[in-house]
């Protein structure tokens, strides 16, 4: 008991809070540094790479799990948010909205082929330090390559101009929410998926314009000892859960902790398909599928080695692949349909009960 509690709604409570936390952290750091770089004068392209792809709430997760000694339930957390994107995110948006996209081939045999590498260093069954080096000092070759593509190519998936446009039309229309149950600023039927503060006004209506930069870089810094704060807090709810519960840390980090760290994907990848730019919402799916089998497991394995044997190889994997083919032929063929979609979620509600039917 605590504070009159029972042991098991404080350890939910933990979770619940320190995830949250590290959600909205992390989204305001983002869009912090930012707005910071871009009012100090630096280039956005980068900074949409990191938008578009990087996923930095599930690897600051995945880090202090395994920091904390639970490194199964890190290695979940990888494999979960990159099933949830592909087979949530993207059926949810097929189904939904069916759409069609010009996806050019350059990308969809980089996000194919990249899986090998972290597949390859994971078969005898651990993915120590080293391995995640490798894995990790991959990851700055891979925005080089999606530079160099972006720059000599006319498909242009991860542009600057098309994150600014997206949201200048995200503004333009949040004052009119349609009646379908959802309006332009992230929340659909009550629910908000991207919980992020408004930094950029908080910053102009407080801030003189000559020191908006620095104060960017300052909630960005506020905002990264929230992550550090919020992760604790979500692992030491997951360790309690875990025994409560008994089910392994694999298991629980690739469902339940993902599914709720991944929810702003569902805007992320959804909305620009509603609004008629599919080619943003493809762009995190690859942007996205790179970082996880790179950087993200890299610098977990970092951390502490991961044991990649057992369920790992019977069960994460080849729901994976499943999955990522079915989107690539999806991407290839140039449309996702209501059948790939509900095809799609079928497979990942299929996931979910392999991990605890094993």
């Amino acid at each position: 008991m605590v504070l009159g509690l029972p042991g098991e709604l404080v350890s939910v409570a933990l979770f619940l809070v320190g995830v949250v936390i590290v959600i909205v952290s992390v989204e305001t750091f983002i869009e912090a540094v930012a707005e910071g770089a871009l009012a100090l004068g630096v280039s956005g392209f980068f900074l949409t790479v990191v938008l578009a792809g990087t996923d930095l709430e599930n690897v600051i997760l995945g880090i202090a799990a395994a920091y904390d000694r639970l490194p199964d339930l890190a290695l979940g957390t990888v494999f979960g948010e990159a099933l949830f994107i592909l087979g949530a995110a993207v059926g949810l948006a097929g189904v939904l909205v069916p759409f069609e996209t010009d996806v050019p081939r350059n990308y969809l045999g980089i996000t194919l082929l990249a899986p090998f590498l972290f597949f390859g260093l994971a078969l005898d069954g651990t993915l120590s330090r080293f391995d995640g080096a490798v894995l990790t000092a991959t990851f700055v070759p891979y925005l080089g390559i999606i530079y160099t593509l972006e720059r000599y190519t006319d498909t242009r998936y991860l542009s600057a101009e098309d994150v600014e446009i997206m949201e200048e039309e995200r503004e333009a229309t949040a004052e009119n929410s349609d009646e379908r149950g959802e309006d332009e600023d992230g929340t659909w039927f009550g629910l908000d998926v991207d919980p992020d503060l408004d930094v950029d006004g908080l910053v102009e209506d407080h801030v003189p314009e000559r020191y908006e930069g620095p104060a960017f870089l300052g909630v960005a810094l506020v905002a990264a000892v929230g992550m550090t704060v919020g992760s604790e807090l979500a692992v030491e709810g997951a360790k309690e859960l875990l025994t409560l519960l008994g089910v392994t840390g694999l298991a629980f980090g690739a469902t339940v902790m993902s599914f709720i760290a991944s929810l702003e994907e569902l805007f992320l990848t959804v909305e620009p398909v509603r609004q008629g730019r599919p080619h943003i919402g493809v762009g995190n799916v690859v942007g996205s599928m790179l970082f996880f089998v790179s950087a993200n497991a890299g610098l977990i394995a970092m951390v502490r080695p991961l044991n990649t044997a057992g369920t790992v190889v019977t069960v994460h994997w080849p729901f994976f692949f499943g999955t990522l083919l079915i989107v690539a032929i999806a991407f290839y063929r140039g449309k996702v349909g209501r059948p790939t979609g509900a095809l799609l979620l079928a497979a990942y509600a299929a996931y979910w009960v392999a991990n605890y039917a094993v």
